[in-house]
């Protein structure tokens, strides 16, 4: 449990803060160059373009002759960026930075705020390490959901960015989280914490930490430049920002020279939706809202062999309706993925994948975290039509429910989890100009910590993109959320949730 923040948070002002971060994380990659009109998707549901299937003719740089030019211009560089003259693992560093990022918070919990919580005995400790003292806390559910997570990506970095391997920063998140929970504060250690820690952490510690590598690699042509691309990075991922300055790596340039093969592609929306939670006639009775949303689609090289988060996609959208300033976090990893059904019509690649999400929307909320299995396919349709589709699912290690009649301890409203859910998307694009689709998720999930139920949720839509100039576009979407709780002791609840919504959109790859 994160208790520098934990129940004392304002929710608003914690989605702000979320909403600064990752809008930071989005500016790297708006950068216009060759540009890719992405696809239009739903929140909830994986991009057509995650994982895909790149024509070679659309992306220069894989062509067989490109990398040998990359290698040539690597050759003649005077300065090269110092990401690949510091490879050498450190341990004490990457030990005193994890142990910092549970030290601080405490320390400010002990001696400043002087919460009882954080007074920790040889006792507690001991007692922390049995079994049967896990439990599920009742912090709210933006702290747990988010807060946790975020803070797990320090365990993370920690040591990524002292060049551990992705395993290796994995176990030091987990780690983390458990010396936290045992020993961090009197409460007994929570469940849910240490999954959405590890896990959570894991996911976004290694996406940042990617993200930042990507924008230290580009070429810098001034050392203004090369210092704005630090200071970005450094916002993205701090821990390796200040591993630079401490190896003195702050500010090197790379002349015209590219040290590796990943993409980031990025789509900007800024429009209207309308939607209905509550009266269920969205044309005359719905409610109008500007939203924003931001996607994110990291490649890195079409190979058949795919390894952790080689491909991920990250979604972001914030509105100002009543449920609050972040609407949606969505991020998509692989984790491992090769060529398939090879002797079938089409190009099929089955991707495992982790997944973590959070939804709120005046409706409902939910926040999950699971892995997936998944067949990308991916057909020509003559020379410039193309169909893209997704058929996944696999099990949620943790979902958060809304559950009305519960309120456990000071603070939780929702229900905790497992359950598994399936994921199915076609899209159509032709003449590099418009770009048709259709969405679906489902999922189930099963109480075990709240009110004995089980809940089903829904999520459709259908999705028209238009290219109109340049890297601009139009996309039109239709859609429905759908959550449904089946409780043993209350009425059942159903909510819902129709939106349309029109948005102006930008493109752009870097």
């Amino acid at each position: 449990m994160f208790i520098s923040i934990k129940q004392r948070i304002n929710q608003r002002h914690y989605s702000l803060l979320i909403y600064i971060i990752l809008l930071l994380v989005q500016l790297g990659s708006i950068v216009p160059s060759k540009a890719t009109f992405l696809p239009a998707r739903d929140s909830l549901v994986t991009s057509d373009s995650l994982f895909r299937a790149k024509p070679i003719e659309k992306y220069p740089m894989y062509h067989d002759e490109q990398p040998r030019l990359w290698n040539n211009h690597l050759i003649n560089v005077k300065q090269t960026d110092s990401l690949f003259d510091y490879q050498k693992k450190n341990f004490l560093r990457a030990g005193i930075e994890w142990f910092s990022i549970q030290a601080i918070p405490a320390s400010v919990n002990y001696f400043i705020r002087k919460d009882p919580v954080s007074h920790i005995s040889f006792k507690n400790f001991f007692s922390h390490l049995k079994l049967s003292a896990w439990t599920w806390d009742d912090n709210l559910f933006a702290t747990n959901q988010m807060a946790h997570p975020y803070h797990g990506q320090f365990y993370f970095n920690s040591f990524r960015s002292n060049n551990y391997s992705f395993l290796q920063s994995t176990a030091a998140t987990v780690a983390g989280s458990y010396i936290w929970e045992t020993a961090g504060e009197t409460e007994p250690p929570s469940i849910n914490d240490i999954i959405n820690t590890s896990f959570g952490g894991t996911i976004l510690g290694e996406m940042t930490h990617r993200l930042s590598h990507h924008i230290l690699s580009r070429p810098s042509l001034t050392k203004g430049q090369r210092n704005k691309k630090e200071l970005l990075a450094m916002l993205i991922n701090p821990i390796n920002g200040l591993n630079r300055l401490l190896d003195g790596r702050w500010g090197n340039k790379v002349k015209g020279a590219v040290v590796d093969s990943s993409l980031v592609h990025t789509e900007v929306e800024l429009g209207l939706r309308r939607f209905d939670a509550k009266e269920h006639d969205i044309l005359n009775k719905g409610k109008n809202d500007i939203y924003a949303r931001i996607k994110l689609i990291y490649t890195n090289d079409d190979l058949d062999k795919k390894k952790p988060f080689d491909d991920f996609f990250l979604n972001l959208e914030l509105g100002s309706d009543d449920s609050s300033i972040v609407n949606a976090v969505n991020v998509y990893a692989s984790l491992y993925g090769n060529r398939i059904l090879s002797n079938l019509t089409g190009r099929h690649r089955g991707i495992v994948s982790a997944h973590f999400d959070f939804l709120r929307n005046e409706a409902f909320y939910y926040g999950s975290q699971s892995i997936n299995y998944n067949v990308f396919s991916n057909f020509n349709i003559g020379s410039r039509t193309k169909l893209t589709t997704i058929l996944g699912g696999g099990p949620v290690v943790l979902a958060a429910v809304p559950d009305p009649y519960l309120h456990f301890g000071e603070s939780r409203t929702y229900d905790y989890g497992p359950g598994a859910d399936v994921r199915a998307s076609a899209t159509l694009s032709t003449l590099n100009r418009f770009k048709f689709g259709v969405d679906y998720r489902g999922g189930y999930f099963v109480t075990i910590s709240g009110n004995k139920s089980h809940h089903f949720l829904h999520a459709v839509s259908t999705s028209a993109s238009m290219r109109i100039w340049k890297n601009f576009g139009v996309n039109l979407y239709s859609g429905y959320f759908r959550l449904e709780g089946h409780y043993q002791d209350h009425n059942n609840v159903n909510k819902d949730y129709p939106f349309v919504r029109i948005a102006l959109a930008y493109n752009s790859e870097y």
